[in-house]
């Protein structure tokens, strides 16, 4: 049997999301219909988005869940997408730092969905 895990983000609208994480991910996704979109992160991970479940989703209701890129690379990696993400207007919740497991930094999509980037482990 073949698995995936697919980590759902909900979004008020799908196209729109897929166009910011696209753009962040620098991939185009890999199914789309007009309210449910992935992209296929690697063998048996996907990033879906799913609209149309929550409407109404608002950036200032505290969410408890992240999606987290683990990156490749040092410190000076993760800095330079931090700054590649701050110049093209990311919401940022918290810039780099230290967070016991390496550098680290806290993103919002336009949903209010967390994006965590971090080192790979």
């Amino acid at each position: 049997m073949t698995t995936s895990v697919v980590s759902v983000v909900y979004v008020n609208d799908a196209p729109a999301a897929a166009r910011f994480y696209g753009d962040l991910l620098g991939m185009s996704p890999s199914f789309e219909t007009s309210g449910y979109i992935t992209f296929d992160l690697g063998p048996g991970a996907d990033l879906g988005l799913w609209s149309g479940q929550f409407e109404g989703l608002s950036p200032d209701v505290p969410r408890t869940g992240e999606v987290c890129l683990a990156i490749d690379g040092g410190p000076d990696e993760l800095n330079a997408v931090f700054e590649q993400w701050n110049s093209k207007g990311v919401t940022i919740l918290r810039e780099p730092h230290d967070a016991g497991f390496g550098l680290t930094f806290l993103a919002a999509d336009p949903d209010g969905n967390r994006i965590r980037v971090a080192p790979r482990g």
